[in-house]
């Protein structure tokens, strides 16, 4: 039977075991997923255990995504991002991935939207921010960074092909001329807010809210008012563990397994 897991703490909250499982069952893979707690010091003992037991891989959350960095041999991706999201120890070498760009990536597809020469707009500097950031740069869109704190949005930008930051006062403008927006940060989540001014919101937009918990955030709801494409936050969830899922297993995922498990987990 292979092994897979969960690095991080907390984890209690993780909806990926019935997910990941729910892929296992469909393609019958001898497989379980389960959960690790270890605290922060001894994360680089929890990964060479993982490895000495036989782990074959292990997804990556808060607040190790980027002192993992230090302790497996890091893609490209994630070198870019600055964190890693998934482990694989199927290999010559412990590799580190972060699959959360391609998880975007995935979700804008599966609404047949077109980022290559679009205008994008990033609300959000921080992890998945810049994961998304890099991303959008990389398929081809023009990518524009408001945040809070707009000095952050500017040292993001900097490192982001063709990107330019902002303040969230630009948004309105910044929006008018654009096809994709995204919110990469936590507002809407804990009460019914955004970050995005209703009236800044129009038909013409694909727009993706990273916000999970609830599935139809205060901006959903205002953009499908506008006519907008709206994309909720599972989506992107559920990509980026079928990214995971695939590299580990090297057999495309049942997405709609795995999709059915998480909505009904959500």
């Amino acid at each position: 039977m292979d092994v897979y897991g969960l690095l991080g703490n907390p984890v209690g909250h993780s909806l990926s075991p019935p997910m990941h499982e729910a892929g296992y069952e469909a393609l019958g893979i001898d497989a379980r997923y389960v959960t690790f707690e270890p605290e922060p010091a001894e994360l680089g003992r929890a990964i060479d255990g993982a490895e000495a037991l036989g782990i074959s891989g292990l997804n990556v959350t808060i607040p190790f995504k980027q002192d993992v960095l230090d302790h497996v041999d890091v893609d490209e991706m994630a070198s870019r991002i600055g964190a890693v999201n998934t482990i694989d120890f199927t290999g010559e070498m412990v590799t580190g991935h972060n699959t959360d760009a391609a998880g975007a990536r995935r979700a804008f597809e599966r609404h047949d939207v077109a980022l290559d020469g679009e205008n994008a707009v990033v609300v959000g500097a921080g992890g998945a921010g810049r994961a998304i950031s890099f991303m959008l740069a990389d398929a081809g869109a023009s990518v524009a960074i408001a945040n809070r704190t707009e000095s952050s949005a500017h040292e993001l930008a900097s490192v982001v092909p063709g990107a330019t930051g902002h303040g969230l006062d630009s948004l309105e403008a910044l929006l008018a001329d654009a096809s994709v927006l995204v919110n990469a940060t936590c507002v809407g989540m804990e009460e019914d807010a955004t970050p995005v001014p209703a009236e800044a919101l129009h038909g013409d937009l694909a727009v993706l809210d990273a916000v999970y918990r609830p599935l139809e955030t205060r901006l959903l709801r205002d953009a499908a008012a506008q006519g907008a494409t709206t994309i909720d936050g599972a989506w992107m969830l559920l990509y980026q563990g079928v990214e995971a899922f695939e590299r580990w297993t090297g057999r495309d995922a049942p997405v709609d397994a795995m999709n059915e498990a998480l909505r009904t987990a959500l």
